[in-house]
C-alpha cells in the first residue's frame, strides 16, 4: 500500500443527506476549525419518464451550507455515477467551489463518448472538471488535509476520498451487509475492484467509512456510516479473508444477474460532463438513448 498521509487526529464534521429516489447519500464535510466545507456526491433530481429536471436534493445541500454560514471549497465526485445525476454545476453556480474527480475520467469519457455517439465537440480530456486527482493527490478543505485513493474496478475513475478520520467510499464498498459494487460496466473489472478494496481495508480499522448508496438489505433501516474494522471482519463480499479468486467468481456470477440501473442512460451522459446536461445544436437540453449500446 502506498504511504498515504493518514491523520486520525483530525475529525471532520460529516452530515449525510439521503435521496430515496436513487438510494444515494450525499455529504457535507466541514473543517472543525473553520467554516470551510466540501460536498461529496450531490444529486440532481430527474423524472426520467417526463424528461423533467428539478433541484430539491441539491437545494437541501445548498440550504444547509448557507444556513450554517459555511464556505464551499470543493464539490467532489467519487466517480461517474450510473444511478443518479450529479448536481455539481448547479451547486457551484450557487456557492462556488471546485469540482474534482479522478484523473481516469478520460477513459470513461472515451468509452461512453463512443457509446453515446458524441461528436468532436465533446472533450474527452477531463476539462469539464476543475481538478483531476491521481492516486495519493492531496487537497485542502480549510485547515484539513484530504487525499484521494484510486480505486478502479467499478469504473476506471473511482476514488475513495480520505479526510482526517473519515473515508468516503463512493461505490467501492457498501455497508458490511451490502458488500461491494458491481464490476460489469464498460471499463469495470472484478479483479481490479478486489485489489482496490484491499487498499481501502488497509486503512486504520477505526477510520470512519461513509458509503454512497444503501438499500436496507433484509429490511433494516437505511444506514451510511461504518468503519474499516467492521468491513474487514463482516463485509459479505470481501470480509473475513475472502480471496481474490473467490471474489472474482462471486462478483462475475452476481453481476450477470443484475439489471441495469434505471437511470444509467441519463446519468452517464450528464456525469461524464461534470453534471452538465448535453444540448442539441440549438442549445436545448437533450438526452440520447443508444439502442443495444450498453
Amino acid at each position: 500500500m502506498p504511504d498515504y498521509p493518514v491523520d486520525m487526529e483530525m475529525r471532520p464534521e460529516v452530515e449525510g443527506f439521503f435521496d430515496p429516489a436513487s438510494n444515494t447519500i450525499s455529504y457535507i464535510v466541514k473543517d472543525p476549525g473553520s467554516d470551510a466545507c466540501a460536498i461529496i456526491d450531490s444529486v440532481l433530481d430527474i423524472d426520467y419518464a417526463a424528461g423533467r429536471i428539478t433541484y430539491d436534493s441539491a437545494d437541501a445541500l445548498i440550504d444547509a451550507v448557507t444556513s450554517r454560514g459555511l464556505s464551499l471549497e470543493w464539490i467532489i465526485e467519487t466517480h461517474v455515477h450510473a444511478d443518479h445525476l450529479s448536481a455539481a454545476p448547479y451547486i457551484q453556480d450557487k456557492l462556488g467551489g471546485k469540482i474534482g474527480t479522478g484523473a481516469r475520467i478520460m477513459e470513461v469519457q472515451e468509452t461512453f463518448g463512443k457509446i453515446f455517439n458524441e461528436g468532436t465537440e465533446f472533450q474527452r480530456d477531463g476539462s469539464q472538471f476543475d481538478a483531476l486527482f491521481e492516486d495519493g493527490d492531496r487537497y485542502e478543505i480549510g485547515g484539513m488535509s484530504a487525499f484521494a485513493i484510486s480505486t478502479p474496478g467499478h469504473t476506471p475513475a473511482c476514488m475513495v476520498h480520505v479526510i482526517g478520520d473519515a473515508a468516503f467510499a463512493g461505490d467501492t464498498l457498501f455497508m458490511p451487509d451490502g458488500g461491494s459494487a458491481r464490476a460489469d460496466f464498460p471499463g469495470g473489472d472484478a479483479g481490479e475492484l478486489y485489489d482496490s478494496i484491499q487498499k481501502v481495508l488497509a486503512l486504520p480499522e477505526a477510520m470512519r467509512l461513509f458509503i454512497c448508496h444503501d438499500y436496507g438489505p433484509g429490511g433494516r433501516a437505511i444506514a451510511w456510516e461504518t468503519n474499516i474494522g467492521a468491513q474487514r471482519e463482516a463485509n459479505i463480499h470481501v470480509g473475513g479473508g475472502k480471496t481474490r479468486e473467490e471474489f472474482i467468481k462471486f462478483r462475475t456470477e452476481r453481476d450477470a444477474q443484475l439489471a441495469m440501473p434505471k437511470l444509467i442512460i441519463p446519468s452517464l451522459q450528464v456525469n461524464m460532463r461534470a453534471g452538465e446536461i448535453p444540448t442539441d445544436e440549438t442549445g436545448n437540453p437533450v438526452l440520447k438513448v443508444p439502442v443495444n449500446g450498453l
